[in-house]
């Protein structure tokens, strides 16, 4: 953390709400996006992560920067996602790739893509609505780690204080739901060709 984000830090665990939003600006995109990913509908990523941030001002305080603040900041997010799965597990999930329209403009929810011919672009789209529907069928533990490594990036230690477990019990969920992803993908066989990178070997979703 910076000098001026630890100042930040202070002035908002003393109640100045300025300083707090100054302190959370870089890091709303990010919870929106795990919020998306996980949840899966932008309604739901939208208010959780604005219930996100009212949970981290009211409880800032509290923070005694054992961790990373984004570090404690994303274990909420996390923690608030599955809580609202749990809650919700009957409510209608939509398709990943469609754009997210909010007060400030339209988000694009896939990942950017050079787009070379319609075609092509087409059948890009295709996988990856097959590939994003896997994930939202993955068990719950299952799909937090998908989405925190393989599309939010973080390391096998950043996830493993998320989530408040042991490092190799974090590659270990990763490692089988990327198995289970990949039994429920190979029969779409046909579609899958560049679609998802090197499952064994290479990390990441297209």
């Amino acid at each position: 953390m910076s000098e001026g984000e630890k100042y930040l830090l202070e002035k908002a665990k003393q109640g100045d709400v300025k300083a707090f939003e100054e302190l959370i600006e870089g890091y709303q995109k990010k919870v929106y996006n795990i919020a998306l990913k996980i949840l899966g509908n932008p309604d739901d990523a939208g208010e959780l992560a604005q219930e996100v941030f009212i949970r981290v001002f009211k409880s800032i305080g509290k923070f005694r920067e054992e961790a990373r603040f984004s570090t404690w900041l994303y274990r909420i997010t996390t923690n608030a996602c599955l809580d609202s799965l749990r809650k919700q597990k009957n409510k209608r999930q939509v398709s990943l790739d469609e754009d997210v329209r909010r007060e400030d403009g339209e988000m694009r929810r896939e990942i950017e893509d050079s787009r070379p011919t319609p075609d092509i672009e087409a059948e890009r789209n295709e996988i990856k609505k097959i590939v994003h529907a896997a994930i939202n069928a993955l068990p719950e533990e299952h799909r937090t780690v998908i989405v925190l490594r393989d599309i939010q990036g973080f390391s096998y230690e950043d996830i493993a204080r998320i989530i408040n477990c042991p490092e190799g019990t974090v590659k270990s969920r990763i490692n089988r739901a990327r198995l289970n992803l990949k039994e429920m993908l190979v029969s779409r066989r046909e579609l899958l060709i560049g679609g998802y990178v090197k499952l064994n070997g290479k990390e990441g979703l297209i």
